[in-house]
């Protein structure tokens, strides 16, 4: 009995050896050289592995880098020029420089500009809500309030305003890895440059109903009157299904626009107040 015991012992650790060499031979075999700076430049990407890139994460985004010819089709949002020109250094490549972005919310519905029609008690998910009809108010193009994009958002930069019902950006933590855009269904967010010193000029607004049905849905929607592009001298802005839109790179920030829209759809952020004359009489 003993015997019997000492022979499988023996039989199955020699089968046991015998396994471990096959798998080594057959990995050596078919292993597949992975190129070192593939590692290098996973060292030096923030480590968000948000998606912002188009890529899985910070690993398949440094495996399409050296794959890559160029990084024209590569950039990584979160962390910006500076890491794309440590990765730009490691392959030997050489980049040409984006200006900062954020995110932008299209849609200044808030609760006393749009009036709600219904009340919707299901599920609080901006997707789901989609789903099942057009929103509570009369405009089925804005924002529906249930905060998909906050969720998604990995950085803490989107809150929802309790009084407006509506998100908000903050610019400090934005990375404009485009996570929210991606989670709304109704297209209100939307990345654009952030602008020198954070100075922004865009239409507020993505309803593309004519303009008497979007106003009567909310009072400062865009009505597609075209009057801002008349008065831009830049050619930055154009009208499309009854929707003005501003090209943010070709705006100049002149504002002409804001003060010639008559429902206040087109937004100026971030400008500089300036003081007000003081009126002396003589």
């Amino acid at each position: 009995m003993t015997g019997i015991i000492i022979w499988t012992i023996a039989v199955l650790s020699g089968l046991g050896l015998l396994l471990s060499l096959l798998l080594f031979f057959v990995a050596k075999k078919f292993k597949v050289e992975e190129d070192p700076r593939i590692d290098e430049i996973e060292k030096v990407m923030p480590g968000a592995n948000c998606g912002g890139c188009g890529f899985a994460g910070c690993r398949a985004f440094a495996d399409a880098a050296v794959k890559a010819p160029n990084l024209d089709n590569n950039y990584c949002p979160v962390g910006g020029n500076e890491v794309m020109k440590k990765v730009a250094a490691i392959l030997g490549y050489e980049i040409k420089e984006k200006a900062p972005q954020v995110a932008v919310v299209r849609c200044d519905g808030s609760c006393s500009h749009r009036p709600r029609t219904n009340v919707y008690d299901g599920m609080q998910s901006c997707k789901v809500k989609a789903a099942l009809y057009s929103g509570d108010t009369g405009c089925p193009f804005g924002c529906l309030g249930c905060g998909d994009c906050v969720s998604a958002c990995r950085f803490g930069a989107l809150s929802m305003d309790p009084e407006t019902g509506l998100p908000v950006v903050d610019e400090s933590k934005c990375t404009a890895c485009g996570a929210c855009v991606k989670a709304c269904p109704k297209g209100v967010i939307e990345l654009r440059n952030k602008g020198p010193r954070g100075m922004r000029v865009y239409v507020s607004c993505v309803n593309k109903d004519k303009g008497g049905v979007a106003r009567k849905a909310c009072t400062v929607a865009c009505i597609g009157c075209g009057k801002c592009a008349k008065v831009c001298e830049k050619e930055a802005i154009s009208v499309q299904d009854n929707l003005a839109y501003i090209d943010f790179t070709k705006c100049r920030l002149c504002k002409k626009c804001v003060a010639e829209c008559p429902t206040g759809a087109i937004h100026a952020v971030n400008f500089p107040v300036l003081p007000k004359k003081e009126v002396t009489n003589e």
